[in-house]
């Protein structure tokens, strides 16, 4: 029996590696919601409603019916890449720039809603793997597997900036620190879907786990709680 699984947690804990992974594993379907937010953001920057360290949420509000997000699965690479109105924006929606304006753009209720709704409509029949901040509090609270994922903000901010520096971004460390500890405040801070540990979540600290840890350790309690359902 195919069940619901919502990862959570802050930035840069390698939500999406494991996720997707798991997914993988398991032949579920993979939403990376996050990547939808950061697409508004790229969206909001492209057409000057974020500027200058502004956030021009009136203009941005008028123009949300004008926002087409999909994942499309790349063959050559086995994964889902996020396209913003028939564009490929993978790559572009993974720059400081867009990392700066994304937890703010998240704060806006009207925008939460409406992606909430889309994550909802792609979870309906189950067999879903899905990450992002509100997974498991908000958009599937009666998820049957709910993780929420940690480390410490030095060891997120160094994968983080590792992460940039293979792609040849121009970043400095502390830069990237400075990013992770603001966009922490501002996701456990906001008013409308806070950042929060569900009461019925597992969590992972992976701070000291390399990848094939934490996907050993996430893949026993997904195949557990499957079985569980099964047995229903």
């Amino acid at each position: 029996m195919d069940i619901i699984i919502a990862i959570d947690g802050f930035s840069s804990t390698g939500k999406s590696t494991v996720a997707r992974r798991l997914a993988n594993s398991l032949g579920y379907t993979y939403v990376d919601t996050g990547a939808m937010y950061r697409a508004v953001t790229l969206y909001a920057i492209k057409k000057g409603f974020i500027h200058d360290d502004h956030f021009d949420v009136t203009e941005m509000l008028k123009n949300l019916d004008d926002i087409e997000i999909r994942f499309i699965n790349n063959e050559k690479l086995k994964k889902s890449e996020v396209y913003l109105n028939g564009e490929n924006v993978e790559n572009e929606i993974r720059s400081m720039e867009v990392s700066d304006f994304v937890s703010k753009v998240a704060t806006v209720s009207e925008i939460r809603r409406i992606m909430v709704a889309q994550q909802q409509e792609m979870g309906k029949n189950k067999g879903i793997v899905m990450d992002g901040r509100d997974i498991g509090s908000v958009v599937f609270p009666e998820a049957e597997l709910k993780i929420f994922m940690t480390a410490s903000p030095e060891k997120r901010a160094m994968r983080r900036f590792m992460e940039l520096k293979d792609r040849g971004d121009e970043v400095t460390l502390d830069d990237v620190l400075e990013n992770v500890r603001k966009r922490d405040y501002i996701d456990t801070h906001r008013q409308d879907s806070p950042l929060v540990t569900s009461k019925d979540a597992v969590v992972l600290d992976n701070t000291n786990l390399d990848l094939d840890e934490q996907f050993n350790i996430v893949k026993a309690w997904a195949d557990e709680r499957i079985a569980k359902a099964s047995k229903k």
